[in-house]
């Protein structure tokens, strides 16, 4: 896997869990920044380090009608404020090589959608932009297969890059997560567990407002899994946060709700202890 690499108060693939939370999408300057606020003071208390996620522009919803984000120029001075107002490092997703520049230039880690962790193009640029890279792993995809995508990065002069598991398809409207992906995309990259994306039920449900076509979810099963992939060696949890999920503007119905996260990540601290004091007692 390498070494590690320093993120904010993370390291990379450093034996320490990490968390990437924040909601899906931007919905506002001050919703970004209570959402920000409320995870890091859950995560300081914890000691667990923590990077915001938020994204500008959700290219990929189910729905024409569905709210995208407010776009490239509003979405970073957002960004740029969180950074500024709570001081962590911030991660949003980049759908266009002609996105990157801009969003380099707020933004700690650029992610790469799992619909387009094959576009080469998008990943190299993202690599040439001198930020750290998350390549979300495709739900068609088989984990032996990401290291083509890692490979793409490195190739381009960029060893910060990390994977993230995200499900894989399972038949039509539904996701499963195999566990073995997790230690095998581990022989080539840190590996991230996304634990919401996870439990989404794609493009199963409609909305109770509107009637548009959209993503269900079972974010009850968020904690059985989050616990499963820090047992089977996870370098970082991904978890979408919403201190009111059935008002989110996107992914709402597999968020988890912010009140429920530090138990949560109290469980995930209490795992990776115990199977350390385990292993160093043999």
């Amino acid at each position: 896997m390498g070494e590690g690499f320093q993120l904010g108060n993370a390291v990379i693939g450093g034996g320490n869990l990490f968390l990437i939370a924040g909601p899906c999408v931007i919905e506002s300057e001050a919703h970004a920044i209570r959402m920000a606020e409320i995870i890091k003071g859950v995560t300081r208390s914890l000691g667990f380090p923590f990077i915001f996620k938020a994204s500008y522009d959700k290219a990929n919803r189910t729905s024409i009608k569905s709210y995208r984000g407010p776009g490239l120029g509003e979405g970073m001075r957002v960004l740029k404020k969180v950074k500024q107002e709570v001081g962590v490092p911030v991660l949003t997703d980049v759908h266009e090589t002609a996105d990157v520049p801009r969003v380099a230039e707020v933004a700690d880690v650029l992610q790469v959608p799992a619909f387009l962790c094959r576009q080469t193009d998008l990943i190299v640029a993202a690599a040439r932009a001198g930020r750290a890279v998350n390549l979300k792993k495709g739900q068609f995809l088989a984990p032996w297969d990401m290291c083509h995508a890692v490979e793409k990065c490195r190739e381009s002069g960029n060893c910060r890059v990390f994977v993230t598991e995200r499900g894989a398809s399972f038949g039509y409207n539904n996701l499963v997560v195999d566990m073995r992906s997790l230690a095998i995309m581990r022989e080539f990259a840190p590996v991230v567990f996304d634990a919401t994306h996870s439990v989404q039920l794609p493009s199963a449900s409609r909305g109770e407002r509107d009637g548009t076509a959209r993503s269900g979810g079972q974010p009850e099963f968020i904690p059985v899994l989050a616990r499963a992939a820090v047992a089977a060696g996870v370098d970082g949890i991904f978890v979408e946060v919403h201190d009111n999920p059935r008002q989110a503007k996107s992914d709402g119905s597999n968020a988890l709700e912010s009140t429920k996260l530090r138990s949560l990540l109290k469980e995930l601290l209490a795992i990776q202890k115990g199977i350390r004091d385990a292993a160093r007692a043999v």
